[in-house]
């Protein structure tokens, strides 16, 4: 009878075992598309309150007290330590955080750099820091780096194969104008990171952060609510 037990829960255990090994290499990746013309995505840094939300969870929070729904959560890009954004953010059209052109070392510095803007059309667009201009149609924009994807090609810098892994996020235009947004499920590389946004068909993409990276997605039972980020962005339903 025991040797009987003992044969069942290793059968259980391997069977466990290759669950968790197909999820993982069948779905390495977080994947969450957003239609601006049916779906609500928008930028937040603070409440009305001139408080920094800081974390999915507040942010949860303050949307539930509205009596609206987050769909999906995401961190917006890279900040300061005060929690205030890394460059360029706008939000309902108001620049909270200037364009940063300034020439530094890390990844947000990586040249090109890039950033990612709504326009008041509900249209979605990246481009490199240099191409950015604010014609004052801009809804919402976080600035971010280095690019992954510029014009259908991978950043040069990146290298195929290289030891520099990290969990990492990013968000990109697909072909048929749709963001895209992904969270890599284990660490990663640039190039590869990179290569996942080219195979979706996205002309240009833009890396968010690293292992900071949290994202917020209950259809798909991913449920990060934690952090301590600058920007957040988030989908939300009434």
């Amino acid at each position: 009878m025991k040797s009987k037990i003992a044969l069942l829960i290793l059968i259980m255990s391997i069977g466990t075992i290759f669950i968790s090994a197909k999820i993982y290499y069948e779905d390495p990746f977080l994947t969450y598309k957003v239609d601006l013309k049916k779906q609500d995505l928008k930028l937040f840094w603070k409440n009305e309150k001139g408080q920094n939300f800081e974390s999915i969870e507040n942010l949860k929070l303050w949307v539930e007290a509205k009596h609206l729904k987050l769909n999906f959560a995401m961190n917006a890009g890279m900040y300061k330590k005060d929690l205030s954004p890394q460059g360029l953010y706008i939000e309902k059209k108001k620049v909270g955080s200037p364009l940063d052109t300034t020439k530094a070392t890390g990844n947000f510095y990586l040249k090109p750099n890039g950033v990612f803007y709504i326009t008041t059309e509900k249209a979605a667009k990246i481009c490199t820091t240099e191409m950015f201009h604010n014609n004052g149609k801009i809804e919402y924009a976080t600035q971010s780096g280095p690019m992954l994807v510029i014009n259908g090609q991978i950043h040069p810098d990146f290298k195929e194969g290289s030891s520099n892994l990290n969990i990492r996020n990013g968000v990109g235009i697909l072909p048929d104008g749709n963001v895209v947004f992904v969270l890599s499920k284990k660490e990663i590389n640039f190039y590869d990171f990179a290569n996942y946004f080219k195979s979706l068909g996205c002309k240009n993409a833009l890396y968010l952060d690293g292992f900071v990276s949290r994202a917020y997605l209950p259809a798909e039972n991913w449920i990060q609510t934690d952090g301590n980020f600058g920007a957040i962005f988030a989908v939300t339903s009434k």
